[in-house]
């Protein structure tokens, strides 16, 4: 049976796991499960992903590069290392400042 999962024991990084694609969005599944999800991004400079809300928290981590995250209505600028928590129900928004690339990890609550 194929998965689009990233591959168990094995040794893998976010950064070189997933190419930029010029003016576009890629994303790949890392983890899929019943209780979350754990997503790779890249977004080339000016791509974003609208205002949106989800029932779940959301913790985004960037890997490479420069991006604005838009957490009811206020911006926070984040660059390879950081990391936001995005809480479920409240309108959030992702836009490239440059290129960048991010893990997003979504948990489930019952």
């Amino acid at each position: 049976m194929q998965t689009n999962e990233f591959e168990k024991a094995k040794v893998f990084s976010f950064n070189d796991s997933i190419e930029y694609s010029e003016g576009g969005i890629v994303s790949k599944t890392v983890l899929k499960k019943e209780t979350g999800n754990i997503s790779l991004f890249s977004f080339d400079k000016g791509e974003a992903l609208s205002e949106h809300t989800t029932p779940f928290d959301a913790m985004i981590q960037v890997v490479d590069g420069k991006g604005e995250i838009v957490i009811g209505g206020k911006s926070y600028f984040l660059e390879a290392g950081q990391a936001i928590i995005m809480p479920a129900n409240i309108p959030h928004a992702v836009k490239a400042v440059e290129k960048f690339k991010m893990v997003l990890t979504m948990i489930r609550s019952k």
